[in-house]
């Protein structure tokens, strides 16, 4: 079942949703995966199981809920100075982060939910971020690769390593920033 649209902004509706993520970031800090239940965090969140179940369907959907949210960019990406320095800080944490053991637990969430608008979703937070870097660059006046290829050719072979077991290196990842780098005109 897909998380339905809160129509208003505020009100209960985001209050309950605040209070329900707020209950699975704690759960998850203290227990395993396995032992978090909609009971559990509908007792920790004040709320009925119900809500949860209404709101979000089962207990997959929620936690990617949860995931998405945070993996949500919180910062613009660093300014380095030039594209390819901006684009290689980006990429290096983005690797570093997403390589981490929860970085790969909000990852599988994310994918492991019925619908795939939470996936989309991470996706845009992903590419909105390159968009930064390539205006910065753009406004700089030096050259920056189209963000479709930078997404192709960095940011894909990153996740498909991730998401497979072969963590990419400090050094592999600074060799795709320069591969992408070398396609812009």
């Amino acid at each position: 079942m897909a998380v339905k649209e809160n129509p208003r902004p505020g009100g209960r509706s985001a209050r309950v949703q605040a209070s329900v993520h707020k209950a699975v970031r704690e759960l998850l800090a203290e227990m395993s995966r396995a032992e978090v239940t909609i009971p559990l965090i509908a007792a920790r969140a004040g709320v009925t199981p119900s809500t949860i179940y209404r709101r979000w369907g089962d207990l997959q959907a929620l936690l990617a809920d949860v995931a998405v949210e945070r993996l949500r960019p919180d910062m613009q990406p660093v300014d380095a100075g030039s594209g390819r320095a901006d684009l290689q800080a980006w990429a290096e944490q983005y690797a570093e982060e997403m390589s981490s053991g929860p970085g790969r637990e909000m990852i599988r969430d994310v994918l492991a939910a019925q619908a795939g608008a939470n996936a989309c979703k991470c996706c845009e937070y992903t590419r909105q971020q390159i968009v930064v870097i390539a205006d910065r660059a753009k406004a700089r006046g030096g050259p920056f690769p189209d963000v479709d290829q930078v997404m192709d050719q960095l940011v894909a072979p990153i996740m498909y390593r991730i998401l497979f077991g072969d963590v990419p290196d400090a050094a592999r990842v600074r060799d795709l920033v320069a591969g992408v780098m070398n396609t812009a005109g």
